[in-house]
């Protein structure tokens, strides 16, 4: 397996910013960790084993992002604001940075063909990647979202201003009426999935929320429940990813 380590300077963010890629062509995926987790957590969980057959063959291309959690919503030295700015920040640096150098980089990998990306997470990824999905959706075509929440109540609890609005997927997703928003959701693959094991019982929750809003917007999407004997930790992820990937492919 082609594996390739990159270290680069955001100017988003005013910080150099890692990440590792896995494979040397195919439909190229953005994979953010869990809180707290790093570019290297899809490595060490065994998710690029997982999918070693995929990559080798050249059908999908990852890159594992890092994360900066500990400094936005996971942080415990600063306000709302002060958080959220820097989760703008964040944001700014996988919208204007990252995903273009992803789109660039598969363009070249692919004999010159475009292609958009699927994007995907676990736990608090799960949320980066809905969001990221529903706020900057011509640059994907695909979204596996696995046992997160999709609301900032789980981190703010009822505040809500513009800054939290515009990252709250469930309360953004809600008012949103542009048609070339939704027309590019509706042509896309959506699996939002949860276990009903130990420690999803706020992701059921705001699972079911989501469903019945994409419902709402007449937007297809494969929503699942797995048992209650899948939980919320990496190997059921891995064969929750493994399921719907084989499905994809």
């Amino acid at each position: 397996m082609h594996i390739s380590y990159h270290k680069e300077w955001s100017h988003s963010l005013n910080r150099d910013m890692e990440y590792k890629v896995y494979g040397h062509r195919g439909k190229p995926m953005l994979a953010f960790p869990t809180s707290g987790g790093r570019f290297f957590q899809y490595e060490d969980s065994g998710m690029i084993e997982e999918l070693r057959d995929y990559i080798e063959d050249g059908r999908i291309q990852v890159w594992a992002c890092d994360g900066i959690d500990e400094e936005t919503f996971f942080s415990q030295h600063s306000n709302i604001r002060t958080r959220m700015t820097r989760h703008m920040e964040y944001d700014q640096y996988i919208a204007e940075e990252l995903v273009p150098s992803i789109l660039q980089t598969s363009k070249r990998n692919n004999n010159g063909v475009d292609q958009k990306i699927w994007i995907t997470g676990c736990s608090m990824g799960a949320f980066h990647s809905a969001n990221f999905f529903f706020r900057h959706p011509f640059a994907f075509d695909g979204l596996l979202a696995l046992s997160g929440v999709y609301s900032t109540t789980y981190f703010f609890g009822n505040h809500m201003d513009d800054d939290v609005y515009f990252h709250s997927t469930l309360s953004y997703l809600n008012d949103l009426h542009d048609e070339n928003y939704l027309q590019s959701y509706r042509q896309s693959r959506l699996v939002i999935c949860t276990g009903q094991g130990e420690y999803e019982e706020e992701m059921i929750e705001e699972t079911h929320q989501l469903k019945t809003l994409l419902e709402k917007k007449e937007i297809p999407a494969r929503i699942d429940f797995w048992g209650h004997d899948s939980h919320h930790d990496w190997d059921w992820w891995r064969k929750q990813f493994r399921y719907y990937i084989s499905e994809w492919m």
